[in-house]
């Protein structure tokens, strides 16, 4: 009896779970304008495991096998759409069919992160580093914090978390797109495709992302395909006062065409004769094309090119001597010639990018995504160059070079008041006043007379003085990678990649513009003999128009990389494992023999290899449906960039001495609480990175040891074994007050600091041998770079008629100015023939090396704009106004390390002006953004 009991138990059972494996959930999502199919939609059952991406044909599908019979919310999302949430009733072994769902483009979100972009990709310079990372959090609209940090927080050049691009990862179509040089995204390489640009998947923070292993920046993978994009057209115009004035964009995409095509087109122009700041230009067009063809049910081809020329006009730092005489839109890199404004330092870039996508299908549970890119071009940045004329023999036999030019800076430290005015007993007033005149009158480049030089030059019998020259890069860039995707049941999703890349780069200065004469002498005027010849094959050449000189080399870098993530899903918990493991490969090839270096700067350098490896694991507790605890961790090695691995690559073979990959360590956990009238994320973070490696650049006075008269040089600044360490929160939070509107506030409090004295190295051409000054007393001093802390208040109007407005108030502080780790070493406190400085006094050294902290400011925007829908048509228009209040503050600086020791420090900050003050960068004043649109 118990046995049929047993049996008929059993028998039900089997039943029971037949029904529940064939309930059900499908249905597609659609445009709600165009009725045309949404792929990539995300779809999910809140308070589950459950997500589903829909298929081309906007198609989805929960049939997983475990759905119970319950009430859910399906929440159905993708970027620049309106989020839609949907009550459904499951019934064990029922079917449910919910048909098409419309989703509604948010125009509002959608304009604000296109003119975000379009905004921040061209206001980098190359000391901050730009804010690269803040486009790719451009996508994450539900996240207040997120929303802050792109939106508001960007402008003050403000980093979540204090990390820079190079410790996020940039991926389009499943391909990253991060540089080995530095290891940053390049946006301009892509940039003015904004309209495509839409379709992004992110993760926050450590969490990987499904095509990366990620860093500590999060990860954004933009996908590209053209069946990714709904059936559309849109023309817009924007203007603005900022980085560019106006931009013209079209796109199109075609939706799916018979046979199984799709297509998807954008040209887009940028322009600015000047823009904010003085003598800027900007001219920028945008070319994309991107066609798939689905092959059969379980094949499709994607090929993918966009090319972005752009040219972009830089602007300089400036001391507080220079903004008091000129103000903050001052730049010192343009002049006017022939009635124009001409730019002396111009950013151009030409990078052509062409992929294929291979995806395969195997089975509704196994996706296999293999892709392969090529990018090649150039970029270039030119300066002035100038320096000796003629070779001349003396009589005793030996050779010299004569008739260099002077420096054409207009705000060079000799030409400023402050120079005639730095000996106390020995002031000359007068050339102050004639100095401080002529450049509050003038003050920029003067062209006319730089050809003039060289036209009496020329009829001297000698070259140019006065050249344009360009810094060229042409890489060559081959990337291949293969993504799987296994959903082994409805608890177990499983991502792996193998990736590999390939880099040939060739670097090398170019005359770009004689400037009226014939040629320029290929030397270092402020040398002699052999050490003064660039190439020693080829001594004293001279280099004419579009011809290399001054340096030539090869890089040559590869890396194999290949990770795996797990996610694990249930009821209560989301988790994951990711591990990974690299290999990176380094070598530089010298192309001249140079004179300095006639023994290490021809042919291969020493091969670099760095065996990376890195595990994360972290979860999200589902306390309730509406409390969330989120826990990430990670462990992992990074490779030095490629920037950061030789010395002095421009003139030999020297790798940075014991470079080794940085090690970190992060950690954070997150409180999440949601609701439909409140959501709130508040996040506590740690990171620690050890053994990081910097090199810098730059002029330094009172060098102690070097055996020469001598105490200036120009010098290579290697500080090796960096250890940084970055803490603390972020909270966001809004409430949907009514319908309309939306209150929202923002907060980020940081503290990033260095956690070690790290070692301190300087070379020259001017000293054969290194100088090793051993540690750099950096502990405990912030790392510059925007503000450490961020907070917001703001709200959002969204009226049932499609306008909207917002508005919010930011306020900034604790940013500090770059300090100079040479005058944290022994060095500050030894004269220069290596013996200690009888008048060193120690209270007052700490004073002098106390870092300078900006003081705090508010910023006030405000957001707004109206769209209609006519027919089949939407026409809408946009406005953003930054800074209101015109509110003046400083965006970055650095210390200059001219003056080297106490001595000579204490002597220059006890001027009235001092002539090597650290120097500033400033944010932008009142400005607009304002853009105007068509689609259909």
């Amino acid at each position: 009896m118990k046995s049929r009991k047993l049996l008929l138990l059993l028998m039900l059972f089997s039943i029971l779970k037949i029904s529940a494996q064939n309930t059900a959930l499908t249905g597609s999502v659609v445009d709600a304008l165009s009725n045309d199919p949404i792929a990539g939609a995300r779809l999910k059952l809140e308070g589950t495991a459950f997500t589903k991406i829909s298929e081309t044909d906007g198609s989805f599908s929960f049939t997983d096998g475990t759905l119970e019979s319950a009430s859910y919310i399906i929440e159905v999302s993708k970027p620049g759409y309106v989020l839609l949430r949907i009550p459904i009733n499951l019934t064990i072994g029922q079917l449910k069919q919910l048909g098409q769902i419309p989703l509604q483009p948010d125009l509002m979100k959608e304009q604000i992160q296109l003119a975000t972009i379009s905004l921040s990709e061209s206001e980098l310079n190359e000391y901050q580093g730009g804010t690269d990372n803040i486009a790719g959090l451009l996508h994450a609209s539900r996240d207040v914090f997120l929303n802050a940090a792109a939106f508001d927080f960007s402008s003050t050049f403000f980093k979540p978390r204090g990390l820079g691009s190079e410790y996020g990862t940039v991926s389009i179509n499943g391909l990253e797109m991060n540089k080995f040089f530095d290891g940053r995204p390049q946006w301009s390489t892509w940039g003015g495709l904004n309209d495509l640009q839409r379709n992004q998947i992110f993760a926050n923070g450590l969490v990987p992302g499904e095509t990366t292993f990620g860093a500590l920046a999060g990860n954004t993978n933009i996908i590209m395909r053209a069946s990714q994009y709904p059936r559309s057209t849109k023309v817009s115009y924007a203007a603005a006062n900022r980085s560019y004035t106006g931009r013209i964009m079209a796109t199109y995409s075609s939706g799916e065409k018979p046979g199984g095509w799709w297509y998807a087109l954008g040209l887009a122009r940028r322009f600015a004769n000047e823009a904010y700041v003085e003598g800027t230009l900007y001219d920028a067009n945008s070319f994309f094309i991107s066609a798939e063809k689905k092959l059969n049910s379980e094949h499709s081809i994607n090929i993918t090119g966009f090319y972005t020329p752009n040219i972009r006009g830089k602007s300089s730092a400036n001391t507080q001597e220079v903004f008091d005489l000129k103000g903050r839109k001052y730049n010192s890199f343009w002049g006017i010639q022939d009635g124009e404004i001409r730019n002396s330092r111009i950013k151009e870039v030409k990078e052509p990018v062409l992929m294929l996508n291979h995806f395969w299908k195997l089975s509704d549970k196994i996706k296999i995504n293999n892709n392969i890119a090529y990018q090649f071009g150039s970029t270039g940045n030119t300066h002035l160059d100038f320096g000796g004329t003629r070779l001349v023999t003396q009589t005793d036999g030996q050779e010299s070079f004569v008739g260099g030019g002077s420096n054409p800076d207009p705000s060079y430290y000799q030409k400023l008041p402050s120079y005639f005015l730095r000996f106390s007993d020995d002031q000359n007033f007068e050339a102050a006043y004639r100095s401080q005149k002529d450049f509050q009158d003038n003050g920029q480049i003067n062209w006319r007379d730089l050809y003039a030089a060289n036209s009496i030059s020329l009829n001297n019998g000698g070259n140019s003085i006065y050249v344009i020259a360009e810094d060229k890069v042409e890489d060559r860039l081959w990337i291949a990678n293969s993504i799987l995707t296994a959903n082994i049941n409805s608890s177990v999703l499983i991502n792996a990649k193998l990736k590999f890349s390939y880099l040939n780069s060739e670097n090398y200065s170019e005359v770009k513009d004689l400037l009226g004469g014939t040629g320029y002498l290929d030397v270092d005027f402020f040398s002699e003999g052999d050490r003064a010849q660039s190439d020693l094959l080829n001594p004293n050449r001279i280099a004419f128009l579009k011809e290399k000189f001054k340096y030539n080399f090869n890089w040559k870098a590869s890396s194999a990389e290949a990770f795996i993530n797990t996610l694990m899903r249930s009821q209560k918990l989301d988790s994951y494992i990711t591990l990974n493991l690299s290999q990176t490969n380094y070598q530089r090839e010298g192309l001249y023999k140079n004179g300095n270096f006639p023994e290490n700067s021809l042919g291969n350098s020493k091969a670099l290899e760095f065996t990376d490896y890195g595990a994360k694991a972290g979860t999200v507790w589902k306390v309730t449906g509406r409390h969330l605890i989120e826990f990430n961790s990670a462990y992992l090695t990074k490779a030095p960039a490629l920037k950061n691995s030789f010395s002095n690559s421009r003139q030999n073979n020297n790798v940075v001495e014991g470079i080794k990959s940085e090690n970190i360590y992060s950690g954070d956990v997150s409180y999440i609480f949601r609701s439909p009238l409140l959501k709130v994320r508040f996040t506590g973070y740690y990171t620690q990175i050890n053994n990081a490696t910097e090199i810098s650049f730059y002029y330094a006075d009172g060098l102690s040891g070097l055996g020469r008269n001598s105490t200036t040089a120009f010098v290579q600044e290697v500080l090796t074994g960096i250890d940084k360490q970055h803490l603390g929160f972020e909270l966001g939070a809004e409430t949907q007050v009514t319908s309309t509107l939306k209150l929202k506030t923002a907060m980020a409090i940081g503290q990033f600091i260095y956690n070690n004295n790290p070692n301190l190295k300087l070379t020259s051409d001017d000293f054969i041998e290194a100088q090793n000054y051993g540690e750099s007393a950096l502990k405990n001093y912030r790392i510059a770079g925007g503000p450490q802390r961020a907070a917001q208040i703001g709200f959002e109007y969204r009226d049932p008629n499609y306008w909207w407005f917002g508005t919010t108030l930011n306020y900034f502080s604790h940013a500090f100015s770059d300090v100079s780790p040479l005058n944290r070493t022994n060095n500050f406190a030894t004269d220069s023939d290596g013996l200690p400085l009888l008048d060193y006094d120690e209270n007052m050294a700490r004073e002098l090396l106390k870092q300078e902290q900006f003081k705090d400011y508010f910023l006030l925007n405000a957001v707004g704009g109206k769209s209609w829908r006519i027919k089949d048509y939407y026409i809408g228009f946009f406005m953003s106004i930054n800074n209101i209040l015109d509110e003046l503050y400083k965006t970055g600086g650095f210390e200059q390390s001219r003056n080297a020791n106490f001595r000579t420090l204490k002597a220059d900050r006890d001027r009235e002006q001092p002539v090597f003050g650290s120097k500033y960068w400033y944010g932008t004043g009142a400005s607009y953004y304002g853009n105007v649109f068509i689609r259909f």
